[in-house]
């Protein structure tokens, strides 16, 4: 997976566990695009303590996931809910009961809307 796709996910997880500097240098940087310098410039540190404070963070998230695997567990049931929508799509297919129809469409809608 690439590292800013990794970044990304890891701090949509778990970014509200990270202290307001963490997550507003973590902000600076990924999302708005600053410059190592300007975050110093802004927080009035060095430029290396800017990628110290980085480099922490990342590993605060990556250890998070190591001991929560919530993205983990986040893309199993999103593979297991895609799975789940087409049975129902394969099932709509065949003839079935009118019930039975109106119950796997009902499962296809709303295992598309999960993966919306």
């Amino acid at each position: 997976m690439d590292t800013i796709l990794e970044l990304t996910l890891l701090y949509d997880f778990y970014g509200e566990l990270l202290t307001e500097k963490q997550k507003r240098v973590y902000e600076m940087h990924y999302q708005e695009d600053y410059s190592l310098t300007e975050i110093g410039e802004e927080f009035s540190i060095s430029r290396q303590a800017v990628q110290d404070q980085l480099r922490r963070t990342e590993k605060i998230l990556r250890d998070y996931e190591e001991k929560l695997g919530l993205v983990a567990r986040f893309f199993a049931q999103k593979k297991e809910v895609q799975e789940i929508s087409e049975i129902a799509e394969c099932l709509l297919k065949e003839p079935v009961q009118e019930k039975t129809r109106e119950s796997l469409e009902r499962i296809k809608i709303i295992a598309d809307r999960l993966l919306a």
